[in-house]
């Protein structure tokens, strides 16, 4: 990883990595972006759907947004995979960095912001949940570049 300059029209370019939504969870996870704690993370398929956004691919990279809509970082993605919720395994769970010691614990944590009014109507359906099937994307990234904010 590296914190030289990136030149601001390649950042233009690049698809937005927003960590849930501004605010102190956002904080809390692209603090742990950058400081190489948080290797993966999880996204609802229908948020994808929803969005009318493509899945990540493997080797693009996306510019990590803060929770004052400033470039903070480069990640680059080195995995995605599309699993039904039940079959999320330990090893991502780490890899989110978030301080889960169990995969209930990380389903529970996830279910609560998956459920929450926000998430709920960012996909217009106030009665959204989650079951074990549920389609959800694990993307895992590497941090590229660690951009300074704007003085």
């Amino acid at each position: 990883m590296t914190t030289d300059a990136f030149p601001p029209d390649d950042i233009a370019l690049l698809p937005r990595a927003e960590f849930a939504f501004p605010g102190p969870l956002r904080d809390q996870l692209v603090a742990a972006v950058i400081d190489g704690s948080k290797t993966s993370t999880t996204g609802l398929l229908l948020g994808y759907e929803h969005a009318k956004e493509p899945l990540p691919s493997v080797g693009s990279r996306e510019v990590v947004i803060d929770s004052e809509d400033r470039p903070v970082g480069v990640i680059e993605v080195t995995e995605v995979r599309v699993v039904p919720l039940a079959e999320v395994d330990f090893a991502h769970v780490v890899a989110e960095g978030e301080g889960d010691t169990s995969i209930a614990g990380w389903r529970a944590n996830h279910e609560r912001f998956w459920h929450s009014a926000e998430m709920r109507a960012a996909l217009d359906d106030p009665a959204f949940t989650v079951d074990d099937e549920t389609a959800v994307v694990l993307q895992r990234f590497r941090l590229v570049t660690h951009l300074r904010p704007a003085a």
